[in-house]
């Protein structure tokens, strides 16, 4: 259950009124008080990068786990505390908002399970977020989306996106601002990391589903640098910011770059619909699933802005090739190559 140790008394000065029929608009100064802000979906890969970033501007952060020993580890960001609760029962929702300014909302899958659905955690879940929001009078939320998202996209995972960003914005009483990254990379990411194990694994060649697909790689610090400066900026209520790194890459172009850093050959093989599917199908049914039909469809969508909202943040996206050798290419040919020359600088 979750722990309802009492939080701080409320700010009213940090209960700024929002015109929720008017997102965007700049009612006197720009800026909202913030003291504490409430993390769901904290301990995961982006919300590391939020809860330094936060931490960083001094702001106070619980973060909601449904194990707390899981998330031990950002007890080491000053000013964070850990409570315990299933985000899905409202009541353990209104205890940890209690006291908090703003709420940031970061739950995702990318595999269903029979208790996990995409409806209930990508759509259902944020409606209640926004209603509990609205019921214990917390003035602003961040939600988490993804770039492509729509009620008539062609995957069920986007699909679902897309109405829980609807969820998200409806009603009035709530600042909501939503972000639709692409791929995000990064120490622990799922993408060069994911292949970069592949890579290492099977020899020579590598048959890859949707090889000619668009990605935006962008790098999970500048994600949650955006996030956290819209966090008081009262511009930015209401609106939806699409974010990419500075390069398209295909997904193959991502797979042999990956090979690159780790000093590997490895032949690349396309695959047509046909073998793809088959290749997702069996896939799916595996630990772990690689890959499966319905991630095939996201695929069949670019993941690609034509307007990156990092330009309304003043934040110039990291490249990949200046991050990620950092933390894959330890032992390839590239990570050896970027230490010799810092080594060379330092000299």
């Amino acid at each position: 259950m979750l722990d309802r140790t009492p939080g701080r008394p409320e700010n009213p000065a940090s209960r700024i009124p929002f015109d929720g029929a008017r997102p965007g608009l700049n009612l006197g100064l720009n800026l909202m008080q913030l003291d504490k802000v409430c993390i769901l979906g904290g301990s995961g890969f982006v919300g590391r990068s939020i809860c330094a970033e936060l931490a960083r501007r001094g702001i106070a952060v619980r973060v909601m786990a449904r194990r707390r020993e899981r998330a031990r580890h950002l007890l080491v960001f000053p000013k964070l505390e850990l409570v315990e609760g299933n985000c899905h029962f409202a009541p353990d929702l209104a205890g940890a908002f209690a006291g908090c300014d703003a709420v940031i909302n970061l739950v995702g899958i990318l595999h269903p399970s029979r208790e996990a659905t995409f409806e209930r955690v990508h759509a259902e879940l944020p409606a209640l977020v926004a209603r509990v929001c609205r019921e214990r009078g917390v003035p602003r939320l961040l939600h988490m989306s993804s770039l492509g998202a729509s009620r008539d996209a062609p995957s069920e995972y986007l699909r679902s996106k897309g109405r829980g960003e609807e969820a998200a914005h409806a009603g009035t009483g709530v600042a909501t601002t939503s972000f639709r990254p692409s791929v995000i990379f990064g120490p622990g990411d799922g993408l060069f990391n994911r292949f970069a194990g592949l890579l290492r694994m099977i020899p020579l060649v590598l048959p890859l589903a949707k090889a000619d697909a668009r990605l935006q790689p962008v790098y999970v610090a500048d994600v949650a640098a955006a996030m956290c400066a819209s966090l008081d900026d009262r511009s930015t209520f209401g609106k939806r910011y699409d974010l990419g790194g500075p390069e398209v890459m295909t997904l193959e172009g991502v797979v042999r770059y990956t090979a690159e850093v780790l000093g590997l050959r490895r032949v690349i093989v396309p695959l047509g619909d046909g073998l793809a599917t088959l290749q997702a199908r069996v896939l799916e049914r595996l630990p772990g699933k690689l890959l499966t039909e319905d991630n095939l469809r996201s695929l069949g969508v670019d993941s690609v802005t034509a307007r990156n909202g990092f330009e309304d943040f003043g934040i110039s996206p990291a490249r990949v090739e200046s991050i990620v050798p950092g933390y894959l290419g330890e032992h390839g040919r590239r990570g050896r190559n970027q230490r010799f020359r810092s080594a060379a600088r330092r000299d």
